[in-house]
C-alpha cells in the first residue's frame, strides 16, 4: 500500500512539473512572436516568463512624427494554452492588462487618432488589381490570400483591462474641444480570434465619467463581432453631470444651466453601418438660469417654469436610426434634434417650425419649433 501511494504521489509529481515546463515554453513562443512584432514608437520596460504566463511590464507608445503618448500600461500577463504548442497557432487562455491608460483624440476634419495610429476613411482601390498582375510594388489578390494561409492564428479566450482609464479629446466639435475621462474601467471581451472571423465576442463594460462636481457610471453589455464591427449592447449612463456633454450641445443651447444629472438607458444596434438605438434620458436636479437664451429653441423662462412644475425632472425619449456609412447622416445632430423635438413633447409645448428632426430612416428633415 505505501509503495501505491508513493508511486502515485511520484506520478502526480510529474505531471505537474511536466504542465510547468510546457508552460515555460509556450511563454517562451509567445515572447519570440510579440518581441518580433514589436514597432517604432513602442517602448517595454522589461518581458519575463513566469512560470504559466508572461509578463511585459512598463509599456508605452508614442507616436513618433507628433510625439504624443497614446498608450501605457502597468503590466500585460499572457496565459497560453498548452495545445498550441501542437498546431500552427497560438492559442491565449487569458490576456490582463493592468491599470492601462489610453489618449484619443479627433481631429477637427473628424480623423481619429490612437494607439493604432489614425484611422482614415479609405477610398475605393479600384483598378490596383486586374486580372491578377499588380502596379508597383502592390500584391495580387492572390499573394494576400497565401499570406494569410500562412500566417499563423492567434485565438484569445478572453482579455480582461482592470483599472482602465481612458481619455478622449474631440476637437472637431470647435474651441475649446470636448474633453472626455474614463477611469476606473473594468472591460471583459470573450472569444477573440486573429485572423478576425464572423462572430460575436461578448464584451462588458463598468467604469466612471469624469465630471466637474461628481462622478457618473458607465455599464455596457453586448456582443461584437470583429470582423464586421456589427453589435449589440445595452448601454447604461447614471448620474452624469449634464455640463460634461456642453461642447456637443453648446450650438443649440445658449441659456446658462445651473445643474442638472441624467441617467440614459438605451439598445444599441449596428448592422452592416445600420444603426437603430431606441433608449430614454431621464435629467434630475435640472436647473436652467432664468435670463436670455434658450435651451433647444425653448425660452429660457419658458423651460425653467415648466421645469419647476414637474421638480426639475424630466424624461425624454428618444429613437435614433441611420446609417453610419453615408455622409449626409449626422449622429450627433440626429441625436440632439430627437432630443429637442421629444423634450418639446415631454414638457407639453406646442410646436410650430424648426430646424430639423429625425426621420425613420435617420435623414435630417423639417419640424416645427416652439412658439
Amino acid at each position: 500500500m505505501k509503495k501505491w501511494v508513493i508511486r502515485a504521489g511520484i506520478f502526480l509529481l510529474l505531471i505537474i512539473g511536466g504542465y510547468f515546463v510546457l508552460s515555460f515554453y509556450a511563454v517562451r513562443f509567445i515572447q519570440t512572436h510579440l518581441q518580433k512584432d514589436m514597432g517604432p514608437g513602442f517602448i517595454l520596460t522589461e518581458m519575463k516568463p513566469k512560470t504559466t504566463y508572461l509578463s511585459a511590464r512598463g509599456i508605452q507608445y508614442e507616436d513618433p512624427d507628433s510625439k504624443q503618448r497614446f498608450f501605457r500600461v502597468e503590466e500585460v500577463r499572457i496565459y497560453p494554452s498548452l495545445l498550441s504548442l501542437l498546431k500552427k497557432s497560438i492559442r491565449i487562455k487569458e490576456m490582463t492588462i493592468v491599470r492601462p491608460s489610453f489618449f484619443f483624440y479627433r481631429s477637427r476634419e473628424g480623423v481619429i487618432t490612437g494607439p493604432w495610429g489614425t484611422i482614415k476613411k479609405e477610398k475605393d482601390r479600384g483598378g490596383v488589381f486586374e486580372k491578377g498582375k499588380k502596379k508597383g510594388n502592390e500584391e495580387t489578390s492572390e499573394e494576400i490570400e497565401k499570406k494569410k494561409g500562412e500566417s499563423i492564428s492567434i485565438q484569445i479566450n478572453r482579455i480582461r483591462i482592470q483599472q482602465g482609464t481612458v481619455d478622449f479629446e474631440d476637437r472637431k466639435v470647435g474651441e475649446p474641444p470636448a474633453e472626455m475621462r474614463l477611469k476606473d474601467l473594468d472591460f471583459e471581451i470573450k472569444n477573440v480570434r486573429y485572423p478576425f472571423a464572423n462572430h460575436p465576442s461578448s464584451v462588458e463594460l463598468k467604469g466612471k465619467v469624469k465630471g466637474e462636481k461628481q462622478e457618473g457610471r458607465i455599464d455596457v453589455k453586448g456582443w461584437v463581432d470583429l470582423k464586421t464591427m456589427d453589435l449589440e449592447t445595452s448601454l447604461k449612463i447614471q448620474e452624469v453631470e449634464v455640463e460634461t456633454f456642453k461642447p456637443y450641445y453648446r450650438k443649440k443651447v445658449s441659456a446658462k444651466i445651473d445643474s442638472g444629472t441624467m441617467n440614459m438607458e438605451s439598445r444599441v444596434v449596428l448592422k452592416e453601418k445600420k444603426m437603430d438605438s431606441p433608449g430614454q434620458l431621464n435629467f434630475f436636479n435640472l436647473h436652467i438660469k432664468e435670463g436670455g437664451g434658450t435651451v433647444f429653441w425653448i425660452p429660457a423662462e419658458i423651460l425653467s417654469s415648466l421645469l419647476e412644475k414637474k421638480r426639475n425632472q424630466v424624461q425624454v425619449p428618444f429613437h435614433v436610426k441611420g446609417n453610419l456609412g453615408d455622409e449626409q447622416f449626422n449622429l450627433q445632430e440626429a441625436f440632439l434634434t430627437q432630443i429637442a423635438f421629444s423634450l418639446t413633447e415631454a414638457l407639453g409645448l406646442p410646436v410650430k417650425s424648426v430646424d430639423g428632426s429625425v426621420g425613420g430612416n435617420g435623414n435630417v428633415g423639417r419640424r416645427d419649433k416652439v412658439d
